[in-house]
């Protein structure tokens, strides 16, 4: 089962799943493209973004877990 947590970067979120970035955008989070999703984990984007990591990280799980086969 694919699971995110915090401590994952956004990009490593994204090569699990691309469609994450509709999760991402719907969050607030619209720095998918942006060079800091190499390297800025989960939780440091929702710090400096303002968004509660363990409800995007719900979210994400959510995601993820409808979408497998």
């Amino acid at each position: 089962m694919r699971q995110v947590n915090e401590t994952m970067t956004i990009q490593q979120a994204l090569r699990m799943d691309p469609d994450l970035a509709t999760v991402l955008m719907e969050s607030g989070m619209h720095c998918v493209g942006c060079p800091s999703a190499q390297g800025e984990t989960l939780e440091q984007a929702c710090m400096v973004h303002g968004i509660d990591v363990d409800s995007l990280v719900d979210d994400m799980n959510i995601f993820l877990e409808q979408t497998e086969l």
